[in-house]
């Protein structure tokens, strides 16, 4: 059985470029150097993948993860299918997420990332289509086909010249802005699809909708709450936490069927399609050869755009789904899995569905999931003035001691997507209220903004000093710099935000990738590098995960980010 001195190892000769001169230090001189060793690291895993599955947390993980994907999927679904002439409906986004499970879960490197349809990819779809409208509506599906070969050549490319080795750089300050704005962005769209019940179907139906939203996300999080605290016997709150979804969704659509006046307030419910047929009378192959010429050129820029957009969101996904906090042993496979997810938005092109990948707030939430976890009550000091003595803060902490690292969660949820294309299910999908979606929007949005490290942050520079514990890490970093550094966070956020509010919302990936020279070059520029060590952190930074990336990085004139972890690892 491999274990990690397979990957110690094998980690100095498979990944490292700090002893290469010549031209062999060069990441792009290395073709498919970084796929190969992708798959020779995990391929010897494999069977433990499947056999360290054989546990209950497997079954809840599926459960969970089942739906926190297929909700939001259909949720954006909905967005589309009003904003792109109805082209992208269930059928396609039941396809689509069907398709990215099955593959991944079967092929991946890393199956511990969730792939699906995210709201960024729903962005694209529309604004593109918003631009092809004013020249030639009746091309739409044939540009946004080629629009997806282009963009998987570009992955392709990016695979093969092992470019995913930047994303070593990826720290805390590129992924939480990034973090942050994808949970804005999820509230914005339940906020809109609660203004569409309003306009659409009239104020009765839109309060309505309202009340299900709202307590629908009162329900869900206060379930998941219950699960992390001390209340109840742990077997119940964790049973509680662990189907919340399925408790509030089922209570919920329920509740809209209540007959009477509730169910006569006129609330828009998911439509539906002939099973397994596309929305509109075509078939699941796009002829995409009979677009002009000039059309598949100017499709070019636009699949390059979505290139950039999956290399951070796919890439940022996985990384979250491996962060530092998570033990996680087996390695990872940035390079193969992106070179995968070229194939299927290569698959996804020529079919007309929307184009998968990496889900932001779903991947870290897959692998809490199936996180083994313990909970101690944690005494914290404070300092007081009236008691110089000091004061004492008690909570409960819960800490992941393990990890079920497998593939078959994955697979089982992809299978029971499946399920869901069938009639039967199409028809229970029908008497889900809209409402329900946009309360899915706002818990899975604020589940990425509560968690934030911007908020965070934000929470320490507003609290009263006395109740400040004396150990906390951000006591070390003065006042305005730590104001500072939220600044650079919260505009960058804004920015990304903003844009996407118009026709120039494809342009975002290129703000999105601009976080990370930002952190490299400029910010060491404004922040010591003892302060970035407290301020700042790879977002993964263990030997598992880095062994795909081509090592730690080294950031340019401070070595403060990965000093810390270094030394304890040199310590050990």
């Amino acid at each position: 059985m491999p274990d990690t001195k397979y990957l110690s190892r094998q980690s100095p000769y498979t990944y490292s470029y700090d002893n290469r001169t010549g031209w062999r230090r060069f990441r792009v001189l290395n073709p498919c150097r970084g796929m190969y060793h992708d798959v020779r690291r995990r391929l010897p895993y494999y069977w433990s993948d499947i056999r360290d599955a054989l546990t209950y947390r497997t079954i809840a993980s599926t459960i969970r993860i089942y739906f926190i994907n297929i909700l939001p999927a259909i949720a954006y679904t909905l967005d589309m299918y009003r904003r792109t002439g109805e082209f992208y409906g269930i059928n396609e986004a039941l396809f689509s997420s069907a398709l990215a499970a099955m593959v991944f879960s079967v092929l991946g490197a890393q199956p511990l990332t969730i792939v699906g349809i995210t709201g960024l990819i729903s962005l694209f779809d529309y604004t593109i289509y918003d631009i092809v409208v004013i020249y030639k509506p009746a091309i739409y599906a044939n540009f946004m086909c080629w629009t997806a070969i282009w963009a998987a050549i570009f992955h392709w490319i990016v695979a093969v010249c092992n470019l995913c080795d930047y994303m070593r750089y990826v720290t805390d300050f590129s992924s939480e802005s990034f973090g942050a704005y994808v949970g804005i962005i999820y509230c914005i769209k339940g906020v809109e699809e609660l203004v569409n019940e309003f306009t659409v179907y009239g104020p009765t139906a839109g309060f309505m909708s309202c009340m299900i939203a709202i307590l629908y996300f009162f329900t869900i999080y206060g379930l998941e709450l219950l699960g992390s605290s001390t209340i109840c016997r742990p077997w119940l709150r964790g049973l509680l936490a662990d189907y919340a979804y399925v408790i509030g969704t089922i209570f919920w659509v329920g509740f809209a069927h209540i007959p009477g006046n509730l169910k006569e307030t006129g609330i828009s419910f998911v439509p539906i399609t002939r099973a397994f047929y596309p929305t509109q009378p075509r078939g699941w192959l796009i002829h995409f050869w009979e677009l002009e010429t000039k059309w598949v050129f100017a499709a070019l820029p636009f699949g390059f755009l979505v290139m950039l957009l999956f290399y951070y969101d796919h890439n940022v996904s996985s990384l979250g789904a491996q962060g530092r906090q998570y033990p996680l042993k087996k390695p990872a496979g940035f390079h193969w899995d992106f070179f995968l997810l070229g194939c299927t938005t290569f698959i996804a092109g020529i079919t007309g569905i929307p184009m998968p990948n990496g889900l932001v707030p779903q991947a870290p939430v897959h692998t809490t999931s199936l996180a083994v976890t313990e909970t101690t009550l944690h005494i914290i000091p404070t300092s007081d003035p009236d008691n110089p003595e000091g004061t004492e803060l008690r909570h409960p902490i819960t800490t992941p001691i393990a990890v079920i690292e497998q593939r078959i969660s994955h697979f089982l949820m992809g299978l029971a997507i499946i399920g869901t294309m069938t009639g039967p299910l199409l028809i229970v999908l029908h008497t889900m209220p809209a409402a329900v979606f946009a309360g899915v929007f706002f818990i899975v949005g604020w589940g990425s903004i509560e968690s934030n490290g911007i908020l965070q942050k934000i929470i320490f520079l507003l609290r009263e000093d006395r109740f400040i514990p004396r150990d906390e890490k951000l006591l070390r970093v003065p006042k305005r710099k730590i104001i500072l550094y939220v600044m650079c966070q919260i505009v960058g956020v804004a920015a990304c935000v903003a844009i996407s509010q118009t026709i120039a919302a494809i342009g975002f990936p290129i703000l999105i990738i601009g976080l990370i020279p930002f952190r490299v070059w400029v910010m060491p520029r404004w922040f010591g590098s003892e302060e970035l060590g407290v301020l700042d952190g790879l977002t993964a930074d263990g030997e598992a995960v880095l062994c795909s990336l081509g090592g730690p990085p080294r950031f340019p004139g401070e070595e403060g980010i990965v000093v810390e972890g270094e030394r304890q690892k040199s310590e050990k």
